[in-house]
């Protein structure tokens, strides 16, 4: 019989924590990393939308959502015995890696058209995390629900710059 993580000492739990937030934000990291030569030198040239958002936000608020994503997912698995908490978790993962592959498509790749796909793929499946997540931790699928706002926007951002350009 599996033990729920909850059962488990602070210590582990906050190690756990540390972790799965860290993995977010080392997403965030590389996603930028892919990102920074294009902003500075291709993205300049692209039209884009009146409601394109400045440069300077995007940082703060990937920042803010990665660290509330890696919560959700501590959350779900110190809710959950493993085996529940497994295929919920390898969703976020997978969508994670789609995260990731977005940045390679638009900004490393410099391809609007390949990355719409790519985040019309990230919508469904944070969708389908959140899901996951609910049934698991109310909280976890709720904590979600800015990424999934801002990536739904980025998707409307993104499709409106590939039709521009």
């Amino acid at each position: 019989m599996s033990t729920k993580r909850s059962d488990i000492g602070t210590g582990r739990d906050l190690l756990a924590l540390a972790l799965l937030v860290g993995i977010c934000l080392a997403i965030g990291g590389l996603g930028g990393a892919v990102t920074a030569s294009s902003v500075t030198e291709w993205y300049p040239t692209l039209t884009k939308p009146s409601f394109n958002p400045p440069n300077w936000i995007f940082g703060p608020v990937w920042t803010t959502l990665y660290v509330m994503m890696g919560i959700a997912a501590w959350r779900v698995w110190r809710a959950a015995d493993r085996d529940t908490a497994r295929g919920p978790l390898a969703l976020f993962a997978l969508q994670l890696a789609v995260n990731l592959g977005w940045s390679i498509a638009f900004f490393g790749l410099r391809d609007p058209g390949l990355a719409v796909v790519v985040i019309l793929v990230l919508d469904l499946l944070v969708v389908a995390t959140a899901l996951m997540f609910r049934r698991i931790d109310g909280l976890a699928a709720l904590l979600l629900v800015p990424y999934l706002a801002w990536i739904a926007f980025a998707t409307v951002l993104n499709v409106a710059v590939w039709r521009l350009n």
